[in-house]
C-alpha cells in the first residue's frame, strides 16, 4: 500500500475509532439509564401509593397541624414538603430547600401536578389535596436517586478509564505502525546511504511496494550506477596511465635514434651516402613520432564530451568511391594485391576528414599484417549487397538491412576470440613481434576508428577465423541528408 493511501486510511481510522468508541460507551450508559429508569419508576410509584394514604389527609395542610405521621415517613431517600392552597409552606422535611411559612408562587406551585419529574439526583412528584371538592393544599415528594447517582459515577469513571486505555492503545498502535511503515525503513535507508558514503558494503532493503520502496530502488540504482561509474573511471585512469607510460616509452626509442643520428651528422666525418641515409632515418623517425602524437591528440579529443565533429551531407556513390581509392601504390610497394569495390547509393551525413582517418587506419593496419603476395580487399557497399570475395564468416556478420558497410578484409593467421574482444582497446597490439622495433604503431588506431564510427551513429566490429583471415566491418546509417546529432 502506498504511504499516501496508508496515511489517509490511518487518519480516517484515528478519526472514526474514537467516535465509534464514544458512541458505544454512550449507548451502553444510555441502555443502563433506561433499565434503571424503568425499575426506579415502578418502585417509586409503589412507594408513592403507600405515602398517599397519609399525605391526602386535609388536616396536615393547616398551620400548626400534627405532622408526626409525616415525619415518620421520612428517611435518607425521601423528603416531603406540604403547601397550602395559596403556596405557603406549612411543613418541609428539607429545611435547606424550604422553611416553614415560606411562600412559592401559584405558577410554580401548580406546575407539574401528577407528573413523576426526573432530575439527576431525585424524582419529584407533586399532587393537590382536596376536601369537599376544594383544594386545601399540595404535597411534594422527593425520592432520592442515590443508587442511580452512584451507578452513574461508577460508570463515568469506567468510561474515563476506558477512553484513556483506548486512546493509549490507539496511540501505541499508531506509533508502532508509523515506526514500522516510516521510521524503521527510513532509518535503514539512511544507514545504507551513510554506509555507501563511507565506502562500506551496503545490504539491499527488502522489497516494498510504496514510496519508500521506490526511493530505495532509486538509491540502489544510483549506488550501482555510481559504483560502475567509479569503476569505469578507475579503469580509464589506469588505462590513461598505462597509455602515457607506453607512449612515453615508444617515443623514447625513435627520439634516441634521432639524437644519435643527428650527433653523427654533426661530426662531419660521414660520406655523402651515409649522410643521406642518416637524414632519411631522421625524417622517418620524426614522421613516426608525429603520427604517434597525432593519434594521441585525436584519441584525447574523441574522449572529450565537448568535442564536436563537423558533418556534411554527401552523395554516397561519389564520396565512398573517393574514400576507398588511392591505396594501390601503398599495396604495390609491399607486393600486395588490392581489390576494391565501391557500390553505395543514397545520401549520408559524414565527417569526411574523420572517415578518411578511419580508412587510413584500417588499411595501414591491414598492410602491416599482410604478407607480400597475399591480397587485401577493400569495399564500400550498401547493406544487403556484399562483395563476392567476402569470406562466409564475414557475410554472416553483414546482418544490417539499411545503411552501408565499409569492409577491409585480408588473409592471414586470423585472431582468437580473446584478441577480437580486446582489439579495440587503446594500446592493444595483437602481434607486436611481427613488426620491427620502433615501427609497431601506437595501438590507438582501432580505438580511434571505433569512436569515430560511434559518433556517426554507426559501429565497427572485427571478425576472424584462424588460418583464414580477418575483416574489419564498419556500418554507417543512411541519414538522408539530415544533419547528424
Amino acid at each position: 500500500m502506498k504511504i499516501k493511501t496508508w496515511l489517509l486510511v490511518s487518519y480516517l481510522v484515528v478519526m472514526l475509532l474514537p467516535i465509534s468508541a464514544a458512541y458505544g460507551l454512550f449507548a451502553w450508559i444510555n441502555a443502563y439509564h433506561q433499565d434503571q429508569r424503568v425499575a426506579e419508576y415502578m418502585g417509586n410509584w409503589t412507594e408513592l401509593n403507600a405515602l398517599k394514604e397519609v399525605l391526602e389527609n386535609p388536616e396536615l395542610y393547616r398551620p400548626k397541624a400534627d405532622w408526626s405521621t409525616v415525619s415518620q415517613l421520612e428517611n435518607d431517600q425521601l423528603s416531603v414538603t406540604l403547601y397550602t392552597e395559596i403556596g405557603f409552606v406549612v411543613y418541609a422535611s428539607n429545611p435547606i430547600k424550604h422553611t416553614a411559612m415560606s411562600f412559592v408562587g401559584r405558577e410554580q406551585l401548580y406546575d407539574g401536578f401528577y407528573e413523576m419529574s426526573q432530575k439527576f439526583g431525585a424524582f419529584t412528584y407533586k399532587e393537590p389535596v382536596f376536601a369537599d371538592n376544594e383544594m386545601v393544599g399540595v404535597y411534594e415528594v422527593q425520592l432520592a436517586r442515590d443508587q442511580w447517582v452512584a451507578g452513574v459515577e461508577k460508570r463515568t469513571w469506567l468510561v474515563i478509564v476506558a477512553f484513556a486505555l483506548f486512546f493509549i492503545a490507539l496511540f501505541v498502535g499508531v506509533t508502532l505502525l508509523v515506526n514500522r511503515k516510516l521510521n524503521s525503513p527510513l532509518q535503514q535507508l539512511m544507514g545504507q546511504m551513510d554506509s555507501f558514503a563511507q565506502g562500506k558494503e551496503v545490504q539491499p532493503i527488502l522489497s516494498r511496494h510504496d514510496e519508500i520502496g521506490e526511493l530505495a530502488k532509486s538509491f540502489d540504482k544510483m549506488r550501482i550506477d555510481l559504483t560502475a561509474a567509479n569503476r569505469q573511471l578507475a579503469e580509464e585512469q589506469q588505462a590513461k596511465e598505462a597509455m602515457i607510460a607506453s607512449i612515453s616509452h615508444d617515443l623514447k626509442t625513435p627520439l634516441t635514434s634521432i639524437r644519435a643520428y643527428a650527433e653523427a651528422l654533426q661530426t662531419g666525418k660521414l660520406t655523402d651516402s651515409e649522410q643521406e641515409e642518416y637524414r632519411t632515418v631522421i625524417m622517418d623517425k620524426s614522421s613516426y613520432m608525429r603520427q604517434m602524437l597525432d593519434d594521441l591528440l585525436m584519441y584525447t579529443l574523441l574522449q572529450s564530451s565537448n568535442y564536436d565533429m563537423s558533418y556534411v551531407s554527401v552523395e554516397g556513390g561519389e564520396f565512398f568511391e573517393m574514400l576507398v581509392s588511392g591505396y594501390d601504390m601503398l599495396c604495390a610497394e609491399k607486393a600486395i594485391e588490392l581489390r576494391v569495390v565501391s557500390n553505395v547509393t543514397g545520401d549520408y551525413t559524414v565527417s569526411s576528414k574523420q572517415l578518411m582517418r578511419v580508412v587510413d587506419n584500417l588499411m595501414t593496419n591491414a598492410i602491416t599484417h599482410t604478407d607480400p603476395g597475399r591480397p587485401i580487399e577493400l569495399a564500400a557497399v550498401d547493406a544487403g549487397n556484399p562483395p563476392e570475395w567476402c569470406y562466409p564468416f564475414v557475410i554472416e556478420a553483414l546482418n544490417r538491412e539499411s545503411g552501408m558497410y565499409l569492409i577491409v578484409q585480408n588473409e592471414g593467421q586470423g585472431l582468437t576470440d580473446d584478441e577480437i574482444r580486446d582489439v579495440f582497446d587503446p594500446l592493444f597490439q595483437a602481434d607486436p613481434a611481427r613488426t620491427k622495433a620502433g615501427e609497431r604503431g601506437t595501438g590507438l588506431g582501432l580505438s580511434i576508428t571505433k569512436q569515430i564510427m560511434e559518433k556517426h551513429g554507426g559501429d565497427v566490429r572485427m571478425v576472424a577465423e584462424l588460418g583464414i583471415g580477418t575483416a574489419v566491418i564498419c556500418w554507417l546509417p543512411e541519414m538522408k541528408g539530415e544533419k547528424f546529432k
